[in-house]
């Protein structure tokens, strides 16, 4: 489903700087910006500023350096490494006192002929579409199911941990949603599936890196967690992304034990 023009926009552009709005607020506090808005914007501005044509963006690693204040932020971006195969570029969101709250590094690729032979491969999703799941009205979703494609609101046991993701909101006003973009504000989810107990969600991510071998042909991303460990208050996961036609990468993820938020 497409972005629906009429949905309010996550931040307002204002200069150099965005504006949350009130549906930027954080899980874990209501007076922060949530993470993933983070990601989205830094992953924005090295689309912006660093795409060419046949570079595909083949790694977004985001650090989350601390929790947002709910206050205006800024991004700049800088060009690493460019060479003939290969580009790196960083971006750092700052907040309006200047401080670091985030930084993501991006690589890009150039694309060219894939080499000759079998590798054996992640294969396609058995789970049902998104349009089965996901009402159809533009709103942004997040369902989770389970082992029987029941929609649940949270895991329990060893069930597998599956869920379709779409956005319906701008990032920035008065701006359509990149396919990297989006992939980049699902990635975030990939902590909440790898690392929620049945006790809920007691884990808060540090970091998550996103490796696509494509970007997503549909709004609507699939995620399920394929693995998750945990020693000392320190958990590491991953999961595998899909859209609606295939895998198309992963997302790895580091945690640290965070308590419950009051509800």
């Amino acid at each position: 489903m497409a972005q629906t023009e009429d949905a309010a926009p996550y931040f307002t552009r204002s200069g150099d700087t965005f504006v949350p709005e009130s549906h930027a607020r954080g899980w874990w506090a209501p007076d922060t910006v949530h993470g993933r808005l983070l990601g989205g914007l830094a992953a924005r501005a090295l689309e912006r500023e660093h795409a060419e044509e046949e570079l595909h963006f083949a790694r977004l690693t985001v650090d989350l350096f601390r929790t947002a204040p709910f206050a205006p932020v800024g991004v700049t971006t800088e060009r690493v490494r460019d060479g003939r195969r290969i580009r790196v570029a960083d971006a750092v969101v700052r907040g309006d006192d200047g401080k670091p709250l985030a930084r993501a590094s991006a690589v890009l690729l150039r694309t060219g002929t894939p080499p000759p032979g079998h590798i054996p491969a992640t294969g396609p999703w058995d789970a049902p579409s998104a349009q089965e799941l996901l009402a159809p009205h533009g709103r942004t979703q997040f369902l989770r199911f389970d082992d029987e494609l029941r929609p649940v609101r949270e895991w329990s046991g060893d069930q597998r941990r599956r869920s379709w993701m779409r956005d319906a909101r701008p990032l920035v006003g008065g701006e359509a949603l990149s396919p990297l973009v989006r992939a980049a504000l699902a990635a975030d989810t990939a902590s909440p599936l790898a690392h929620a107990s049945d006790h809920g969600l007691r884990y808060i991510n540090a970091d998550y890196t996103l490796s696509l071998s494509r970007l997503p042909l549909s709004d609507e991303i699939g995620l399920e967690a394929t693995g998750h460990t945990a020693e000392d208050g320190i958990a590491v996961g991953h999961c595998t992304l899909y859209d609606a036609a295939g895998p198309i990468g992963y997302c790895t993820t580091t945690a640290l034990a965070n308590r419950a938020p009051e509800r």
